[in-house]
Formats: C-alpha cells, sequence, structure tokens
C-alpha cells in the first residue's frame, strides 16, 4: 500500500468543503469526531464474517458498503473492499469520517469503487444511491448510552430491505472484536445476533471481552448480572475444554458447544462460524 500523505489544515479543510458543498450545500453533520485510531487488519474479522455468514448477501447488496468513522486513515475501508470483491466484484464501499483533514487525507486514495466522504450519522449519499451494510466500530462508545438508539435510527434510515449493520468495538490490533448485528425487516431495524470474535493465533481469556463491549453492554456488566454469569459460564466452559485439547480452535469450539448445551445460550453453531472464531450469540443475549 502506497504511503499516506500529509495534509495541511487549510489544504484539507479547502478540499472537502469543496467536496462537501458540492453535493450537499449547508447539510449539518450529526455525530462527534472519534479519536481516529486504526490499523492495518484490525477490522479483518468483520470482513470474514460475512463473507462466511453471508455470503450471498454480499455477492448480491443491490447497495453501497458504509463503513463510517474509518479513522485517521482509510486502511479499513481500502482492505473491505479488497478482501469482499473477491465475493462480489461490484462491490462499491464509501467511507464516511465527520473530520474533514480525514477525509482530504483519504481522498487521493479513493479507485473505482472506492469514494470517501465527509458526513456523520445521516450519511452523505447522492441522489439515487442506496445503502445495504454499514459497518460503525469503535464510534458509539464515546456516546452516552442514550444517545445510541436514535444514532442507530437514523443510519437505518437509507438501508436496503434486509441491510445490515455491524456496530461495535475492538481492542487496538483487533484481536478481540465485539459488535452487534442489525437487519433492518419489514423497515424496521432489529438486533439479530451479538458476535464475539477472539483472534486465535493467540491464547484468550473469555472475560477479557468485558472491556470490549458496545456501548449498550459496557456499563452492565455488573457483578451477577446476565453478563457477568455468561462470562463465568464461558469462562468454566473453556477452561473444561482446554483439559481436552492444547488446540485453540478445537478449545473455542467445544467451549461454544457447552455454552449452548450446557449453560443453554442460543448460538449459531455453524461449524464455518466456530472454527474461525465467531460466537454468534441469540438477539437476547445477555440472557440464554
Amino acid at each position: 500500500m502506497q504511503r499516506f500523505k500529509d495534509f495541511s489544515a487549510d489544504s484539507a479543510h479547502s478540499a472537502v468543503k469543496e467536496l462537501s458543498s458540492a453535493h450537499h450545500p449547508g447539510r449539518q453533520l450529526l455525530g462527534q469526531k472519534t479519536r481516529g485510531k486504526t490499523a492495518p487488519n484490525r477490522l479483518r474479522k468483520t470482513d470474514t464474517f460475512l463473507g462466511v455468514a453471508y455470503p450471498d448477501f454480499v455477492r448480491h447488496m443491490p447497495g453501497v458498503y458504509v463503513d463510517l468513522g474509518y479513522g485517521a486513515y482509510p486502511i479499513t475501508a481500502l482492505e473491505t473492499l479488497h478482501r469482499l470483491r473477491r465475493l462480489n466484484p461490484s462491490l462499491r464501499v464509501l467511507g464516511v469520517e465527520i473530520d474533514p483533514q480525514r477525509v482530504a487525507a483519504a481522498l487521493p486514495f479513493a479507485e473505482p469503487g472506492l469514494d470517501f466522504r465527509l458526513g456523520g450519522f445521516n450519511l452523505p449519499l447522492e441522489i439515487g444511491e442506496t445503502v445495504s451494510l454499514i459497518r460503525a466500530f469503535n464510534v458509539l462508545r464515546q456516546y452516552d448510552e442514550s444517545e445510541v438508539a436514535q444514532a442507530l435510527t437514523t443510519l437505518a434510515a437509507p438501508l436496503t430491505e434486509n441491510g445490515l449493520i455491524l456496530e461495535g468495538t475492538s481492542d487496538p490490533l483487533g484481536r478481540l472484536l465485539t459488535f452487534n448485528l442489525y437487519q433492518k425487516t419489514g423497515g424496521a431495524l432489529q438486533r439479530i445476533a451479538f458476535v464475539l470474535a477472539p483472534s486465535l493465533r493467540a491464547d484468550f481469556a473469555p472475560r477479557q471481552f468485558q472491556a470490549v463491549l458496545p456501548k449498550n453492554f459496557i456499563h452492565h456488566a455488573e457483578p451477577g448480572g446476565a453478563i457477568d454469569r455468561f462470562f463465568a459460564a464461558w469462562h468454566a466452559a473453556w477452561q473444561r475444554a482446554r483439559t481436552h485439547s492444547a488446540d485453540r480452535h478445537q478449545v473455542f469450539i467445544h467451549a461454544a458447544k457447552r455454552l449452548a448445551e450446557h449453560y443453554g445460550y442460543s448460538l449459531d453453531r455453524r461449524s464455518i462460524l466456530l472454527r474461525r472464531g465467531f460466537l454468534s450469540l441469540g438477539p437476547n443475549w445477555p440472557m440464554s
């Protein structure tokens, strides 16, 4: 990948102001600037998840894929375009940032199928443009919990029917990811799953995920509560599985199955997900 160029604040604002005013004059941006931290492969597992859990959706999605709040460098949008184009050669990705300098810095890396625009939760779409998928990672954690529902409602407005939103959090290197998976059905947005995704290249402890829970859960992990009980069950299942195998993939699979069979948690038991380290729990999580 070519090196990212430096832009002065003046040139950044000038470039984006010209682009924005040409398409969306007077548009008010809804949202706040994020810290902007990103890293190569930080969100790789979101691409893998879509490729193995929703391959037909990716192949035939009619609208664009929006990477909302991609950060100081557009690397996540670039990576997603090239990964998912293996399934859908016509895929279009739109990187959206509320910081004008970040958009200006990303513009030189636009290519056919990849655009960058200034915008917020009210997405900067062109006339006739539709959205099939939105990824909002490490975005809503900075908001008050009371603001999350309205942000999601605003994001969902332009979604096509059956469109998806992945809203979640990751650690700085993408070794631990959690996300809510929403789908628009009958015009309404519904949470259809909650996904925990560790990298199985290194060992981990289930309770480490408590530090990267999305905003709607991060403040509700009180001792003895539903989230705490879940992690206690997962830890016990994980420890039990480790007595039978040293292979992290097998440990993950056996622990997940025990969560379902012994503890009663609803989860997607497809081997294609479990082998890759996706614990996709039911929409009622943290309840079993």
